[in-house]
């Protein structure tokens, strides 16, 4: 897959923004309908607001095209009839979002897909993707310099096809601007509706997004930082059983001493020989497990609970608030308050 190159002006957002889904062939449905859905619970939401009563859109025109547009596949089997792209060209467009496909054992292209991307993106104010949508920007020079993040099946070979791109396979989703201009990439499946909050968040604020996510019955919205794996799970996966009983024993005693010396004490080895063996097993060291596990504990609380700051740092081991503020800035970029008031549950109590 090569690499085309981007160049600039975007044109400025209309009073209605439109939005359109480039779609190819073994569409994965969810990719596309996710997001739809968002934008058009917040389209509903701020018709409410501005008392609208008719049916033209008073926020976002949503379209789904493909190159040949008509009846297109999608991987579950339900047929979708979509737009052609190239009805689109003289129309204009706010965002574009690339939505992923079927992956077998090699992602296969759409090179007029690619084309219209690499053609049509100097135009466009946002450029998206979904899933492994994020290899039609790569393919489009849409990611060039760029951190970026795709499924995490899928970013392996991401990386090796586009090694100009830092790949990331970590997070939900990432924005990066660079020159004036913001190009999104999300994980996979539902991450799509993260992405579309965030979008919405960005065109109308944070109370609007969270009305949408509200009405999609989606309790909580992740953040770009968070990650796509739960650290539990991942530890126990990467590990392949070796530590499955000593992960399991460690989630369940965060607040306790967690040093290499109490775990290797735990693991019947010596510090050093189970420090070695872990991070050959795991690829990480014993402490960034620890932390993982705590974040992971912490932001579970801090999201789904209103339990005192002080609290929470004492059960999930960080001791102090302090402690609990600096591991939260270095890994999500944003203090516990505010990922808190971000990111609650509607429903936490």
């Amino acid at each position: 897959m090569k690499e085309s190159p981007l160049v600039a002006p975007v044109s400025p957002p209309s009073a209605v923004r439109q939005i359109v889904f480039a779609v190819a062939p073994h569409l994965v449905l969810l990719d596309a309908c996710g997001p739809l859905e968002a934008f058009w619970r917040a389209e509903l939401e701020l018709r409410s607001a501005r008392g609208s009563t008719g049916d033209d859109p008073v926020a976002y025109r949503t379209r789904v095209a493909s190159i040949e547009g008509g009846t297109l596949p999608t991987h579950v089997g339900l047929p979708v009839v979509v737009e052609r792209l190239d009805a689109l060209d003289d129309e204009p467009i706010d965002t574009v979002i690339v939505a992923g496909t079927f992956v077998a054992d090699q992602m296969v292209l759409d090179e007029k897909l690619v084309a219209w991307l690499a053609r049509s993106a100097p135009r466009i104010r946002r450029v998206c993707s979904v899933c492994v949508g994020a290899f039609y920007l790569g393919a489009a020079g849409l990611l060039k310099g760029r951190r970026a993040t795709t499924h995490w099946r899928s970013a392996e070979e991401f990386a090796r096809c586009f090694p100009s791109v830092q790949v990331d396979a970590d997070p939900i989703f990432i924005r990066d601007v660079r020159d004036g201009r913001a190009v999104w990439t999300s994980a996979g499946v539902t991450a799509g509706i993260d992405l579309a909050l965030a979008l919405i968040e960005e065109d109308f604020g944070h109370t609007v997004a969270m009305q949408a996510a509200r009405r999609l019955v989606v309790f909580m919205k992740r953040p770009g930082g968070q990650s796509q794996f739960s650290a539990t799970l991942d530890a126990q996966h990467v590990a392949g059983g070796e530590f499955d009983a000593l992960h399991a024993w460690m989630a369940a005693n965060l607040h306790a001493d967690l040093t290499v010396e109490r775990l290797a004490e735990r693991a019947r080895m010596s510090p050093r020989t189970f420090a070695r063996r872990y991070v050959e097993a795991v690829g990480r060291t014993p402490a960034k497990t620890v932390e993982a596990l705590r974040l992971e504990a912490a932001a579970r609380s801090l999201a789904q609970s209103r339990r005192p700051m002080k609290r929470i740092a004492l059960d999930c081991g960080f001791g102090t608030e302090q402690n609990l503020r600096r591991a939260f800035v270095r890994r999500f970029g944003v203090p516990p308050f505010n990922y808190r008031e971000r990111f609650a549950s509607l429903s936490a109590g």
